[in-house]
């Protein structure tokens, strides 16, 4: 890392449904009045590579749960030039189309402090794993990470059962147990009880409260 870092990035890691998100949402609460820290969430789906060009068929076909499914190349630059102190513009993915929203994206600002990135496939990436000061692991039973799945791509994406059924059984759990799982022996810090696991967020907020004073000094 380099030594004029000055924006502490925390990776959070998890199957999908396994509370990442709700983790990263508790972070940010909990470090809001963090000396006066500017906290920022990203999340890895933003970078699932653009496949408008495309057949119904096949896309059909792809693996959404793969690596190889992440531009990781892109989110690479990105963490380098917010790490480099220079404003990002985040692509917008649109799950419907399964490709990028043309004309619009995400920006961040070079003022941000701290980046709270979560997804997937994170710590299959050697190079991004290396820009992480603090790598967390969800480890969240998978029945529970299914459950949530199964509501949440039928109220937020517009899923039938059957396709989530489907798709979890021919991806999400094999690339789950390829990918994820052992990605797991990356993490800094496992979190097993969700979310809202206060033991876990307290020891996350004293880590980041010396980066930040490390940072500054």
């Amino acid at each position: 890392m380099q030594s004029n870092k000055s924006i502490v990035i925390i990776g959070v890691v998890g199957g999908s449904g396994s509370g990442k998100s709700l983790l990263s949402n508790t972070i940010v609460e909990e470090l809001e009045d963090l000396e006066s820290a500017r906290v920022t969430v990203l999340s890895e789906d933003h970078y699932y590579r653009d496949n408008s060009h495309l057949s119904k068929t096949q896309l059909d076909k792809l693996n959404y749960d793969h690596p190889d499914a992440f531009e990781h190349t892109l989110l690479k630059e990105h963490l380098e030039s917010l790490i480099a102190g220079q404003n990002i513009e985040v692509p917008l993915y649109d799950y419907a189309t399964h490709s990028r929203v043309k004309g619009q994206t995400l920006p961040i600002s070079a003022q941000t402090s701290i980046l709270i990135l979560e997804g997937i496939m994170l710590f299959t990436d050697e190079n991004i794993r290396k820009l992480m000061d603090i790598k967390i692991f969800m480890d969240t039973p998978m029945d529970v990470s299914f459950i949530r799945r199964l509501v949440r791509d039928q109220k937020e994406r517009g899923r039938t059962v059957d396709s989530v059924v489907t798709q979890y059984l021919e991806t999400v759990r094999p690339m789950f147990l390829q990918f994820i799982e052992p990605s797991k022996r990356y993490a800094d810090i496992i979190v097993p009880h969700g979310g809202k696991n206060k033991i876990a967020i307290d020891v996350i907020r004293s880590k980041v409260r010396e980066l930040l004073r490390h940072n500054h000094a």
